[in-house]
C-alpha cells in the first residue's frame, strides 16, 4: 500500500503520525533528509525542533543529505529504511538535488513496495506534480538551473504550507496565491497542526488539535 503523510510542520505533527502508522516508531527506521536546509539563512531552530519532534514521537532517525550523491548512493544508504522523511527549507534548491541524483525516480519506486513518504513544508511541496508556488526570492538562483516546475508525483494535488502564519502573510499575500490562483491546481492548504495522510488513491486531512 502506497503511503505518504505531508504536513506543514512535522514537531507539531510527528506524534500523530507515528500512532497513524500503527507500528512501533522505535522499531522504523527513518531517513531525515536535511537537504533543503543546506542553502537556509540565520539560526536553524526549526531544523532542531523538527528533527526532536521526531526522536520524541520515538522514531529511530539518523540524519541524511542527497546532495552530491548518486542513485547508487541512495540506494545503498536507504535501502533499508521504513520511513523517507524529506525535511523542509528551499523547495527548490531540494528540487535540484532531486534530479541530480535521480531521487524522484527511486522513492516513487519505493513508496510503491510499501516504504512510506513524509514531507514536512518543503518536503511535502517536492511531492507535488508543481512547485511553481514555492518561488521567492531566495529561490531565484535555483529557479533557473531547474528549468521548469515539475515535482516528484507522487500525488496529484499541491500542499500549501504554514497556512495563517504570520511570519509567511506577506509571502503569501503577495505573490505565492497569485501564483497558486489557477484552475489546473489542485490545492491544499495546510497550517502547522495539519497534514494530509494518502493511502494509495485516496487522502485526509487531520488536524492533531482535533485529537
Amino acid at each position: 500500500m502506497k503511503k505518504l503523510y505531508l504536513a506543514s510542520s512535522i514537531d507539531q505533527t510527528a506524534k500523530s503520525i507515528a500512532k497513524d502508522i500503527g507500528k512501533d516508531p522505535k522499531k522504523l527506521k527513518l531517513a531525515f533528509i536535511i537537504t533543503a536546509s543546506e542553502v537556509e539563512k540565520g539560526e536553524l531552530d526549526w531544523l532542531d525542533d523538527d528533527r526532536n519532534g521526531l526522536i520524541e514521537a520515538g522514531f529511530d532517525l539518523f540524519d541524511y543529505t542527497i546532495t552530491g550523491k548518486t542513485r547508487k548512493d541512495i540506494e545503498r544508504d536507504l535501502g533499508n529504511v521504513d520511513v523517507v522523511h524529506v525535511n523542509g527549507g528551499n523547495s527548490f534548491y531540494l528540487m535540484l538535488q532531486i534530479r541530480k541524483c535521480g531521487f524522484d525516480e527511486w522513492i516513487k519506486s519505493k513508496v510503491n513496495t510499501g516504504v512510506i513518504y513524509s514531507g514536512s513544508s518543503a518536503g511535502s511541496i517536492v511531492a507535488a506534480p508543481n512547485i511553481e508556488i514555492a518561488k521567492k526570492i531566495a529561490t531565484a538562483e535555483y529557479e533557473k538551473k531547474l528549468k521548469s516546475y515539475k515535482g516528484i508525483g507522487l500525488v496529484d494535488f499541491i500542499i500549501l504550507p504554514h497556512w495563517g502564519s504570520e511570519y509567511f502573510k506577506d509571502l503569501y499575500l503577495k505573490k505565492r496565491l497569485e501564483i497558486a490562483y489557477k484552475p489546473e491546481n489542485k490545492i491544499i492548504l495546510l497550517n502547522d497542526y495539519q497534514y494530509v495522510k494518502v493511502e494509495d488513491d485516496s487522502y485526509k486531512i487531520v488536524d492533531v488539535r482535533d485529537k
